[in-house]
């Protein structure tokens, strides 16, 4: 896991970003830097000596309540290196009248070395000081290296106490000068810190200047709108940059294809990606999908044709809209293509590359004498996989005790004894932190004879004989009355009895527990942010897989005569205050209506009233028996469907039951 090997060898994050704003331009400049480069740089923070200021959306703040310049900058050099110094290599300074290219910023910490004292901007001479001396303007921002703010804090007081200045940045730049003996540089290790001081009414769009383009940080930035227009001009830069450089790389593999066995056949399209997945079998082939302008014909629940919405149906407009551009700009001005009509579209997602689209398309084509001419054409295009991204996740350990909650029917009780076995030879023997809680589910016949005959006596006797073994283990009951046992209603009266920092286990009869799947339990589950719902695995009924044969008992033959039972939503593992929040959500919808939650598992609750992570994942750690599933008739139709279909694709493969007709026909027919 990358979060411990991180921990453990020391490593930090790269970059963090401080703003300094003020009552003036918090709401202005300061809201427009945070909509244009914030959300670039990995960890951004908004400084102001503002007390009880409002935040805007989506800011975060930090505010000092003094709102001296030299005294802010003070507090936020503090508070930098007292929250943020043992997590971060760099750390980059700036106001909220500068403009920063964030990519640019990011790319020049990645080429300097860490272990250097580094004060790095745009210098400046101090008024009437020494010649040698610089200080890093803080209009144009500046970067400061871990080691040197780890130098600088013990010297912060003296600082402030010693050193007159007016301006903050001469004031910082004065006391890592006086103390650190360390001077503003504007190069460093071969790497410029380029600057652009911009002119007032200029026009961005305009500056063609090489200074300008190379610019990492503009200074003064006077209004929201300039600042926009900078934005929008420099990723204008950038993106013609981009584009250039694919060009030449397309071409210098161009060049080179031509030198490898394989020659220019061996050239993939489009130039730099992938070739296409190559199939080894017929069980490896990708599959295409059909699709028209209103209607697609694979469809997520399994339908034959449903409407094309939502973003299926933005993809298919921006993909069709971006074959005519590329048409009208291979062979235009002789011709000008129009849409009239999508005949026919395929898409696919090759994992390798990409997602793959073609298209049949009806066009009418204008010659530059104004000759029109229907015809149809295909086109192919590819959606590329652009840049891999790390998702940053709440930090979990393997420590939290998980509380198991294992519900039973009376249709349950010829499988509870195996449960029990492994669940004592798992966790209690191996002294796994982890908690079992039996719920009863009486039908109200058999709860009105519990004085004379308790239809789960035999299960307590196993608990008693349990907590005998084990003298510290406690497994605690809870007795329910219902016709149907709903899985939300049942976890609505566990959940009242738990505190809400509980991690429950929602198991099943058939579970086989074991400390491999409890740890996976534990870390893909994560407090506010994550809940995690298995998919085990079913073995096949081995009556029909085996036909009276020895059962191969190799390691080799794990998991291969069954499947992992999509149908199933038994198991699940959450947080109890997840589940709370959720549960009032969902209270609050459907007001007093209580025969909606026949309808609904836990699943349907996350997935509708959470707005967490659902983590839905195929899970080898837990593997089930085959078992012929009781369907209770009065949940709601999808869920008894559901179990049926589980029932019905849990006995056998098709080759399996293939196998066993052509017997069955064999002695029939003899």
């Amino acid at each position: 896991r990358t979060r411990y090997i991180q921990t453990e060898l020391g490593f930090h994050e790269r970059l963090f970003v401080a703003v300094l704003t003020s009552r003036a331009t918090l709401n202005t400049l300061a809201v427009a830097v945070n909509k244009t480069v914030a959300h670039h740089f990995p960890r951004l923070l908004y400084f102001t000596g503002l007390r009880g200021a409002k935040v805007p959306h989506g800011m975060v703040l930090v505010a000092h309540g003094d709102e001296r310049p030299i005294w802010l900058m003070y507090e936020t050099v503090h508070y930098i290196h007292q929250h943020f110094a043992s997590d971060y290599d760099w750390f980059y300074i700036m106001q909220d009248d500068t403009y920063a290219q964030a990519e640019q910023v990011k790319a020049l910490v990645t080429h300097l070395s860490i272990n250097q004292d580094v004060y790095l901007g745009r210098a400046e001479e101090f008024i009437g000081g020494e010649e040698q001396a610089r200080y890093c303007h803080g209009g144009f921002g500046y970067l400061i290296s871990r080691s040197l703010l780890l130098k600088l804090q013990p010297h912060l007081d003296s600082c402030r106490n010693e050193i007159l200045s007016v301006r903050p940045d001469e004031w910082l730049g004065r006391c890592i000068i006086d103390f650190l003996g360390i001077t503003c540089v504007s190069q460093l290790q071969g790497q410029h810190y380029r600057t652009y001081e911009l002119a007032k009414n200029t026009e961005p769009e305009k500056e063609e200047e090489e200074e300008f383009q190379a610019a990492l940080a503009v200074h003064p930035v006077s209004d929201v709108t300039l600042m926009y227009r900078l934005h929008k001009q420099f990723s204008r830069i950038q993106l013609d940059r981009a584009y250039q450089e694919i060009q030449d790389l397309q071409m210098q593999i161009r060049n080179l294809t031509s030198l490898t066995p394989a020659g220019e056949a061996g050239l993939s399209w489009p130039v730099g990606i992938n070739a296409p997945f190559l199939p080894k079998s017929r069980f490896e082939v990708i599959s295409w999908d059909y699709f028209t302008e209103q209607h697609l014909f694979s469809c997520p629940d399994g339908s034959p044709k449903c409407e094309l919405a939502g973003a299926s149906k933005a993809d298919v407009s921006e993909v069709i809209e971006s074959a005519l551009e590329q048409l009208n700009r291979r062979y235009q001005p002789l011709l000008r293509f129009s849409k009239r009509q999508l005949l026919n579209g395929y898409r696919r997602f090759d994992p390798t590359r990409g997602m793959e689209y073609t298209l049949d398309l009806l066009l009418e084509a204008v010659t530059q004498k104004g000759h029109s001419h229907v015809l149809a054409k295909r086109v192919s295009l590819v959606r590329p996989l652009s840049k891999v991204e790390i998702i940053p996740m709440p930090y979990v350990t393997e420590a939290t005790r998980v509380q198991l909650v294992l519900p039973l029917t009376v249709q349950d009780l010829d499988f509870v004894a195996n449960f029990l076995d492994m669940f004592a030879m798992n966790t209690l023997d191996t002294r796994d932190n982890a908690l079992l809680t039996l719920l009863f589910v009486y039908q109200p016949y058999d709860a009105q004879r519990v004085g004379q005959v308790d239809v789960f006596a035999g299960v307590k006797a196993m608990v008693g004989e349990l907590e005998k073994r084990y003298a510290e283990v406690k497994i605690p009951w809870i007795s329910v009355k219902t016709e149907v046992p709903s899985q939300v209603k049942l976890m609505d009266i566990v959940s009242k009895k738990h505190p809400v920092d509980t991690l429950f286990f929602l198991a099943s009869v058939w579970t086989e527990i074991n400390m491999e799947f409890l740890n996976r339990c534990r870390m893909n589950t994560i407090s506010n942010w994550q809940v995690f719902f298995p998919v085990h695995f079913q073995e096949f009924n081995p009556a029909v897989v085996y036909r009276g044969e020895q059962a191969a008992s190799s390691s080799t033959d794990f998991l291969r005569d069954g499947h992992f039972d999509r149908h199933s939503f038994a198991e699940a593992c959450f947080y109890n205050s997840d589940y709370m929040t959720a549960r009032t959500k969902l209270a609050a919808d459907i007001l007093d209506r209580d025969e909606v939650l026949e309808s609904m598992e836990v699943f349907d609750v996350f997935l509708h009233y959470s707005g967490l992570h659902l983590f839905r994942a195929v899970e080898p750690g837990l593997v089930q028996k085959y078992a012929l599933r009781s369907c209770n008739p009065r949940l709601s139709e999808e869920l008894y469907h559901r179990c049926v279909l589980s029932n019905l694709e849990g006995l056998a493969s098709r080759s399996h039951l293939a196998m066993a007709l052509f017997e069955q026909e064999q002695a029939n027919s003899t």
